[in-house]
């Protein structure tokens, strides 16, 4: 710093801007990183937190000081601002945890168009439709084997009819599905 140059936030403002003075910068630093960290201690910050963002906000001056309008606010109001702006952020960013990356992932997925949701929901809606046709013994055969997974022995060992006879009802059952389904789809 030179003797004549004018001194205090306003000129070392001026000087950071024009010429990216580190001297002016140094004594700016020193003049408002305490009371810039005492700002955020006060507004509940932590003690490294607040040194961290108070280091963030004089940085952020040091970048930015080319668009510091003195006659729209003075030094005080327009770093407290910038000051207060990184605290906010700060809080935001603490209250919403960062996405995990399967989730991210998961996102990125592309998903089924609209249309072929549509078209799906319809026919699931005709299956449920042409299922209920089905007399009773058909219908549960279809649902152990096709929804619950069980084979067909399974279902037999499981409700003590021959395994002939429930393989005989299922055949019967999509027999009837198919028939259902196509009386469906070739009416209006």
């Amino acid at each position: 710093m030179s003797g004549t140059s004018p001194v205090g936030p306003k000129a070392w403002i001026a000087r950071i801007a024009q010429d990216g003075d580190r001297e002016a910068f140094a004594a700016l630093y020193a003049h408002y990183a305490p009371q810039v960290k005492r700002y955020l201690m006060r507004s509940g910050a932590d003690p490294v937190t607040a040194e961290e963002v108070a280091q963030d906000v004089l940085l952020t001056v040091w970048r930015r000081a080319p668009t510091y309008d003195p006659s729209r606010a003075n030094p005080n109001t327009w770093i407290f601002t910038i000051a207060r702006n990184r605290r906010i952020d700060r809080l935001r960013k603490e209250n919403r945890p960062e996405p995990e990356a399967t989730e991210i992932i998961e996102t990125m997925q592309p998903t089924q168009a609209t249309d072929a949701q549509v078209a799906q929901a319809r026919r699931a809606a005709a299956v449920r439709q042409a299922l209920a046709t089905l007399p009773q013994e058909q219908a549960e055969v279809l649902q152990s084997s096709y929804f619950e997974g069980r084979s067909m022995r399974e279902l037999a060992d499981a409700t003590g009819v021959p395994l002939g006879t429930i393989k005989s009802r299922s055949r019967l059952a999509m027999i009837r599905l198919r028939q259902v389904l196509e009386d469906q789809q070739s009416s209006p």
